[in-house]
């Protein structure tokens, strides 16, 4: 996957997990759950999608790496 694709997939399962927001609208140093107001749970689900699209390992204690845009595009481009 291009570093376009991984964010562009991100940007889909966030718009999914929270549907009344705009994720594009993050900008890639802000925190996703800052920005779209999403609970522990929430980036849960967002972790897990990931790991579920990419089949990509992630363990719990990269779990911080995930929490802007920029920082999930690094981790999944790998």
């Amino acid at each position: 996957m291009t570093k376009a694709e991984i964010r562009q997939l991100a940007l889909d399962i966030l718009s999914g997990i929270a549907p009344e927001t705009d994720p594009s609208a993050i900008a890639g140093h802000e925190d996703i759950r800052e920005a779209l107001d999403i609970d522990s749970m929430d980036f849960l689900n967002f972790v897990i999608a990931l790991h579920q699209r990419t089949e990509i390992e992630i363990p719990e204690a990269d779990y911080p790496k995930l929490f802007t845009l920029d920082g999930v595009v690094a981790y999944l481009s790998r």
